[in-house]
């Protein structure tokens, strides 16, 4: 997630979420960086199933995704498991202010939750790359890492066909959930481009909706009631 915590990396925890897989937590937000209850089925069901699935179903040959933001590089480890799986082209454009540490990362366990024998060098090269260029991860995955703040960033209209829009919640960080910066996601979105996110709440839904985004509230991941996904 761009999480944008700050430069507080040595105050971040490891953590074992309820499906064992790993995630971080940040003390001085008293924030995880996924649902606790699962970081990994968190992942799969808000952004795979509910997003990249979706678009698929669509007759999408060609998806090109947008990420706020990096974080662990889970969504995107997923993401290039999801291509290599069905053989669709996928450029993935995360935006992160603040990345986590390698030594960290290196901790993770994401890749054992992947039946694929690259998923180990594959989650290396997402966190070791080049940040602001196209990097090929693999034949179906191509990665761009921005590296800034999601309030700094002006994203091109009618690029996306997916949101994955993974920041730390409002009540801790309510400045990546302005109706100024959902306007400009929503103005980088293609006709049927679709925004997923995890939260849920009212004033979200609202801000969406006045944006002429047609909401769905949906069945959220294990813990969690629902979840949102919005499409133009």
């Amino acid at each position: 997630m761009t999480k944008e915590a700050g430069n507080n990396e040595e105050k971040i925890k490891l953590i074992t979420t309820d499906d064992g897989s790993h995630s971080l937590y940040v003390p001085n937000l008293n924030e995880t960086y996924h649902s606790f209850h699962g970081a990994v089925q968190e992942s799969r069901h808000v952004f795979i199933e509910m997003g990249l699935a979706h678009q698929k179903s669509r007759g999408l040959k060609n998806i090109k995704i947008f990420e706020v933001g990096l974080g662990t590089g889970l969504n995107a480890l997923l993401t290039a498991e999801f291509a290599e799986k069905h053989q669709i082209p996928v450029h993935f454009t995360s935006i992160e202010a603040f990345p986590v540490d390698f030594e960290l990362i290196k901790q993770l366990n994401y890749t054992s939750y992947l039946d694929l024998p690259k998923a180990k060098s594959w989650f290396e090269k997402i966190h070791t790359s080049q940040w602001n260029e196209d990097i090929v991860i693999s034949p179906f995955f191509t990665l761009n890492k921005i590296q800034t703040k999601l309030e700094d960033y002006v994203a091109q209209g009618s690029t996306f066909d997916i949101i994955y829009f993974d920041a730390f919640a409002p009540n801790k960080q309510a400045e990546l959930w302005d109706i100024t910066i959902l306007s400009d996601i929503s103005n980088s979105m293609k006709h049927g481009g679709i925004f997923v996110t995890y939260c849920a709440k009212g004033q979200l839904k609202r801000d969406l909706q006045s944006l002429h985004l047609n909401v769905e509230t949906l069945p959220g991941p294990p813990g969690k009631k629902e979840m949102v996904r919005a499409s133009k």
